[in-house]
């Protein structure tokens, strides 16, 4: 019989496509979830270990074979020890499906004028900065852990919380909404920035947050006065008002 017979012999059903379709589409997110990012280079890496055990199998090689049992045995074990950030992060998003958004309940729509207004104020007087937009990911792990404020957001009460000299300077802010939750906050900082760029604190906690959520995060610059933000864990800088206006609607829509 041939190659093409066999094909043809194959019972193939809608059952069938169906399960191809969700296979591609898992394998898809998880590729798409590490690209770029050291978990990448880790993942093919420990695909050609875990090939090993194959190539042994075949060729025949009894020493190399039990070896790579043994690695096989424990790999599930490091890839959740090598890779929890990243399966942190797909769990999250999972939660930010449109089809789950539909049960949660609305809140009022960020008002675009007061975080621009606050942000050039803060630029021009070179006061540093970090406000955290929350989107469909809740942010209460960290606003519960800092000083709670609960107000109406307006510019002249994100100015205040980042002057220089008080209490919650160095947090973030966190904005759910058209309203100011917590002030004071601090986001875990990012491990994958590139060590060669000048980033402070401040832009590495913005990245974090980014990478562990779907927020838009701000980041006014304490030395000169830049404005950062950071969404879905990558760094736009030197933004001017027009830029983070259209950056803010696209990702708060």
């Amino acid at each position: 019989m041939s190659w093409y017979d066999r094909i043809l012999a194959l019972q193939f059903s809608w059952r069938d496509a169906i399960d191809i379709i969700i296979v591609a589409f898992v394998i898809y997110n998880i590729l798409a979830l590490i690209r770029g990012t050291r978990a990448m280079q880790v993942s093919i890496g420990m695909v050609l270990l875990g090939s090993t055990f194959f190539v042994a199998r075949a060729f025949n090689l009894p020493a190399l074979e039990a070896i790579s049992r043994q690695i096989l045995f424990y790999l599930p074990f490091a890839v959740i020890v090598l890779f929890q950030a990243e399966i942190r992060r797909a769990l999250a998003r999972m939660a930010s499906n449109p089809l789950l958004s539909l049960f949660s309940s609305g809140t009022s729509p960020v008002p675009f004028d007061v975080i621009l207004d606050a942000a050039k104020v803060l630029s021009a007087n070179r006061i540093g900065a970090l406000i955290a937009i929350e989107r469909a990911q809740s942010l209460k792990m960290y606003s519960e852990a800092a000083k709670p404020i609960d107000a109406l957001a307006s510019a002249e009460l994100l100015i205040s919380i980042f002057t220089p000299g008080g209490p919650l300077h160095d947090g973030a802010a966190i904005v759910r909404g058209n309203r100011i939750v917590a002030a004071g906050a601090f986001l875990p900082l990012t491990t994958s920035a590139d060590p060669k760029l000048a980033h402070g604190t401040r832009h590495r906690a913005a990245l974090g947050l980014s990478e562990d959520s779907d927020a838009l995060v701000i980041v006014i610059s304490e030395e000169n006065g830049s404005i950062s933000a950071t969404s879905e864990g990558v760094l736009h800088e030197h933004l001017d008002s027009d830029q983070l206006l259209r950056l803010m609607q696209e990702r708060l829509k």
